[in-house]
């Protein structure tokens, strides 16, 4: 599986209320079961107007069938090709 950011544009979803996230992770949940295992949400960071989604899965196209099942909006996906953090600074 491929690690894959995606953003998506979403009016106002920075100041949604639990219950709006909880429902639209629940969404979410149903579709991804629907097209398992091709697809794995990791977790979603929630910004002002956007959300910036890590998933794991085959393909872009699997990405895109999700966006549409679900209804949220794929505005930009982008493949993760390395991870580095703060220990990426050390000498092995």
């Amino acid at each position: 599986m491929r690690k894959f950011i995606i953003e998506r544009e979403i009016p106002e979803i920075g100041s949604a209320a639990r219950e709006q996230l909880r429902e639209a992770a629940q969404t979410s949940n149903a579709v991804l079961s629907e097209l398992a295992p091709a697809i794995q949400w990791q977790h979603t960071y929630v910004a002002g107007d956007k959300t910036f989604c890590v998933y794991l899965a085959e393909d872009e196209e699997v990405i895109r069938r999700h966006a549409e099942m679900s209804g949220f909006p794929a505005t930009k996906i982008t493949e993760i090709s390395k991870v580095i953090d703060p220990s990426t600074a050390r000498e092995s």
